[in-house]
């Protein structure tokens, strides 16, 4: 039976700025990206999100816009690894002081590549700020550890 995980990832902007985590070594995944994670059954996903974002920033966050799914198929595995992508403009609250997946900070979207970045987010994040959605498919060959296909499409 196949395995499947869904995540989330939300995006939250501030005029120019966006909210961004610049996680350490220790937490996987280092480097600058948007708060996230795995959502919980039998949360929605965009409950799901708003989960993420608070528990990960502090801030409450609403009327969040669907971007676009990220999916990571390994067939060695047996595995399909799912992230849907949002956008919010609108939040409350105050961002935490000791977060608990690294420092938060608020970065200038046309600098925001220029930070340190794990390339799949780093490949993902323009989509963020595109008109309409976008889906990514990615099938992973566990053998080789690497991508052997890899679609963009946008809608």
């Amino acid at each position: 039976m196949t395995k499947i995980s869904m995540y989330t990832m939300c995006l939250v902007v501030d005029g120019d700025k966006v909210l961004l985590i610049n996680r350490p070594t220790d937490k996987g995944f280092p480097g600058f990206i948007g708060p996230g994670g795995k959502v919980d059954f039998p949360e929605s996903l965009t409950e799901g999100a708003i989960r993420e974002v608070h528990e990960e920033t502090g801030l409450q966050v609403s009327n969040l816009i669907y971007k676009g799914l990220d999916e990571y198929v390994n067939e060695l595995e047996d595995e399909r690894y799912m992230v849907f992508n949002y956008l919010t403009y609108t939040y409350i609250g105050e961002l935490l002081t000791s977060p608990p997946e690294g420092e938060l900070k608020w970065v200038a979207i046309s600098e925001a590549l220029d930070l340190p970045m794990q390339d799949w987010f780093k490949e993902r994040f323009p989509l963020f700020f595109e008109e309409g959605t976008f889906e990514k498919h990615v099938v992973w060959d566990g053998k080789v550890k690497k991508a052997v296909k890899e679609v963009i499409t946008k809608h």
